[in-house]
C-alpha cells in the first residue's frame, strides 16, 4: 500500500463523538513508552504526525488520522501509566474499552508490545480481556533495533509461549522497527486486505 495524503481529524473523548462515516477503522494501542507514536509516523511515512514524548502517557484522547480518504487510523491511549491519577487512569480505561467494544468501523486492534521484555502482566490481562470480548487484533512487536536477531526470535516465541497459556491459537504478529522502517510493508497489505473487503 501507498500512502499519499494523510491528515489529522480530531481527537475525540468518547466514542460517541468519533467520526460516523461508514469507513474501516485501524486502531494502535500499547502500554504507555512502548513506540506507538514512532510506529505510527513510520507507517504514514510522516514525521511528527502522532507525537513522539520522551513522557509517557502523552495521548489521553481518541486520535484520528484520515488515510487517503479510504480508512481511519486510530491513535488510541496507552494503558497501564500509574503516574497518573486514579481517576484520570480509570476514564481513559473506561473510554477505550468502549470504543473497542462497540465500535462497528472497527477492524482490527494493533496491540504493541516491547520486544526487549517479558510479557507484562498489564499486557498479558488487556490481551486476555480482547479475547473475552471478541475483539479482532494481532500484536505489533516494537523496537526489533534494539536487539539481535537471534534474541529477537527468542523473546518473540517466549512470549508466545506465555500467551498460549491461555489461548489455543494467536492471531498474526508482526515485527517492527521504527528507526529501520522494518514491518511497515506487513502491516499495511494486512491493513489493505482488510480495508478492501470492508
Amino acid at each position: 500500500m501507498h500512502i499519499e495524503e494523510v491528515s489529522f481529524i480530531g481527537s475525540f473523548k468518547k466514542e460517541s463523538q468519533c467520526p460516523k462515516e461508514k469507513r474501516p477503522e485501524f486502531a494502535f494501542i500499547g502500554r504507555s513508552n512502548v513506540g506507538k507514536s514512532s510506529l505510527i509516523n513510520m507507517l504514514c511515512a510522516r514525521k511528527g504526525i502522532a507525537k513522539v514524548s520522551n513522557t509517557p502517557g502523552k495521548t489521553q484522547s481518541i486520535n484520528y488520522f484520515d488515510i487517503d480518504e479510504k480508512w481511519y487510523l486510530v491513535d488510541l491511549p496507552g494503558y497501564g501509566y500509574a503516574r497518573t491519577s486514579k481517576k484520570d487512569r480509570s476514564g481513559w480505561e473506561k473510554m477505550i474499552e468502549r470504543f473497542l467494544v462497540i465500535r462497528e468501523n472497527l477492524q482490527v486492534a494493533f496491540v504493541l508490545i516491547d520486544i526487549r521484555h517479558d510479557l507484562q502482566d498489564i499486557d498479558r490481562e488487556f490481551i486476555n480481556w480482547m479475547g473475552e470480548n471478541s475483539i479482532p487484533f494481532n500484536i505489533v512487536f516494537t523496537k526489533k533495533d534494539k536487539l539481535k536477531k537471534a534474541q529477537v526470535k527468542r523473546n518473540v516465541d517466549k512470549i508466545h509461549n506465555e500467551l498460549l497459556k491461555y489461548w489455543n491459537s494467536l492471531p498474526q504478529h508482526f515485527i517492527t522497527s521504527s528507526e529501520k522502517h522494518e514491518g511497515r510493508e506487513e502491516i499495511l497489505d494486512f491493513i489493505e486486505e482488510l480495508a478492501n473487503k470492508f
